[in-house]
Formats: C-alpha cells, sequence, structure tokens
C-alpha cells in the first residue's frame, strides 16, 4: 500500500539573487541607503557632494536570498578632471549588470529637466524602483510632485518613499527588492559582505575624516593612498595593525592647510581616523600620516589607475 503524501508539506520557497545597483545625483543619500539596506557602514557619509568616488559593492544575504547591492558615485553634470569622467564611468557601467536599478531622489531637491542623470536612468533596460528618499523634510503635496515628475520621465516598477538617515521604511523597501529578483543560487559566500579588502575601507575611512575636517576645496584636492599595511602583535599580544599612509595634496599651500601650524591638524585627524579605523579592523591601530604634493593628480592617469579610478 502507497504512503499517503503529507498534504501540509510546504513548497519550498524559491532562493533569489541579483545586483542591485543604486544611482542618482551627488549627494541625494544613496551611500546611506545602501548602509541602511546592508545594516554595514560600508560606504562613508559626510554632508558634501561627492563623498562616494568609487563603486562600493555590499552584500547582503539573507535566508532564501542574496543581494549584490552597489552604491555609486553621484552623475557629476559637468566633469572638470579626468577623475570626474572615471566616476560618471563607474555609474554608466551599473546600466549593464544590474538585475535591479535603484533611482534615489532626494525630495528637497530641484526637478531638473537637463540633469545628466535622467538621460542615463532612461537608457536602463532593467527594472527601476525609484526611491523618494528624505521624506521627513518635506510635505505630501512635494512628495506626490515628485512623484508624478519622476514617473513621467523614466518607467518605473514600483516607488518607496524613505528617509534613509532615519531608516524609516528601508525594511519595507528591502522586502520590495527581493521579491524582485531573479530566483538563482548566491554569487558569494553568505558571511562575506564586500569585495573589496580592508586597506581599500581604510582609505576611505581617513578621506571621510578629511571631508569633515577640512573646508573648501581641500577634500577634493586630496586622496589617500595605503603604502603599507601590516598585521602584527602588541607586546601584550594583542593584534596591532601597522599603517602608513599618504595624503596626496595639488598645491603646497593645500600641504600647509592639512598639516596645520606645527602639525596640529594632521595629528588631529590621525587622531580621529585611527579611533574609527580601530572599530572597524577591530584591532589596536598604529597609523602613520604623510602629506605628499603630487601635482594634477586628478587628470594623471598613473596616478588615477593607482588610485583605482581606472581599470
Amino acid at each position: 500500500m502507497k504512503e499517503e503524501k503529507d498534504n501540509n508539506t510546504k513548497p519550498a520557497v524559491p532562493f533569489r539573487s541579483g545586483f542591485v545597483n543604486i544611482i542618482g545625483k551627488p549627494n541625494v543619500g544613496k551611500s546611506t541607503l545602501m548602509n541602511a539596506l546592508v545594516g554595514e557602514r560600508m560606504s562613508i557619509i559626510t554632508h558634501k557632494p561627492q563623498t562616494t568616488r568609487h563603486r562600493i559593492i555590499g552584500i547582503l544575504s539573507g535566508e532564501h536570498y542574496q543581494i549584490v547591492f552597489s552604491d555609486t558615485p553621484g552623475y557629476v553634470r559637468d566633469p572638470a578632471y579626468k577623475m570626474h569622467r572615471a566616476m560618471n564611468r563607474f555609474v554608466e557601467g551599473t546600466l549593464e549588470d544590474a538585475d535591479l536599478m535603484v533611482a534615489v531622489v532626494d525630495l528637497t531637491d530641484a526637478l531638473e529637466e537637463d540633469h545628466p542623470v535622467l538621460e542615463v536612468l532612461q537608457k536602463v533596460t532593467a527594472p527601476i524602483f525609484l526611491v523618494l528618499n528624505k521624506t521627513d523634510l518635506v510635505n505630501e503635496h512635494q512628495a506626490l510632485e515628485a512623484d508624478a515628475w519622476w514617473s513621467a520621465r523614466i518607467k518605473t516598477s514600483g516607488v518607496a518613499r524613505i528617509s534613509a538617515l532615519n531608516e524609516e521604511h528601508a525594511e519595507q523597501l528591502l522586502q520590495l527588492i527581493v521579491a524582485a529578483l531573479p530566483e538563482g543560487p548566491p554569487y558569494y559566500p553568505p558571511e562575506q559582505l564586500t569585495d573589496r579588502p580592508e586597506r581599500f575601507f581604510v582609505t576611505e575611512i581617513i578621506r571621510e575624516k578629511i571631508l569633515l575636517q577640512y573646508a573648501d576645496e581641500i577634500p577634493y584636492a586630496c586622496e589617500v593612498g595605503i603604502e603599507m599595511f601590516e598585521e602584527t602583535k602588541t607586546t601584550k599580544g594583542e593584534p596591532l595593525a601597522k599603517i602608513y599612509a599618504y595624503i596626496y595634496v595639488l598645491r603646497d599651500t593645500q600641504k600647509a592647510i592639512v598639516l596645520g601650524k606645527n602639525g596640529s591638524a594632521i595629528k588631529k585627524l590621525g587622531t580621529e581616523a585611527r579611533k574609527d579605523i580601530e572599530k572597524f579592523l577591530d584591532s589596536k591601530v598604529f597609523l602613520d600620516l604623510t602629506v605628499k604634493v603630487r601635482k594634477n593628480w586628478r587628470d594623471d592617469d598613473k596616478a588615477l589607475q593607482r588610485f583605482g579610478y581606472l581599470q
């Protein structure tokens, strides 16, 4: 006699995976959104435009899904340097490998018909989720106006209103993203959070402190390079990371500002950066910062290749 099938058996939940690329104008909250969705601080965040300069991967793995988020620089309207053009190429490259695009809009921004990010979005063939960010700063009428304006210009597969900074409605957005992903196996081990090495995030932490500490053109004239990253131990046997980094600037006058009187500014910068690097590495850190002048590095192919802008 054949055994009767258990009619209470639940159907298997399909595993979903895919590449979700986040794009938008500068300073609209893309990095804040990715950090909120991934639940880790993958991208540095400041109030200044062009904080993000590279394409940064953040991997979120759940029981039945894996999302490979990609945070991108804000699309630069009028690129003044080869560095800006490289940043724009990072954005344009997301059109090729996306299973889903997340277009982030700052609800406090003006609605610009001629902004190039609109043209980029109009070329997207993957489904687009329109994310209206900073709902806490506008009224209902402004949100509806922005929703209608963008939906009339790009083909959207869904619209979400959030406050990424306050993580309001981020969980609902995440559920929508998972449901829109194709069925497929994971791309990375479940414990992996990014494809970037530790030294990349160390340079980003230092650069974040530069953005926060210095004004005007100084942060945009700076780039950070790691010269040595050595993992060792203290005399007490505790983990110790010895990091020697260069801060590159364009001119001698900028070098003087970064150093400060009697080295006071660079000392403060090193102290603040070391604190966050120790949290990131979960280790004691010895950090040595040296300022170097490298004229025209933003238009120098060799320098841009070294700093990861050119592949």
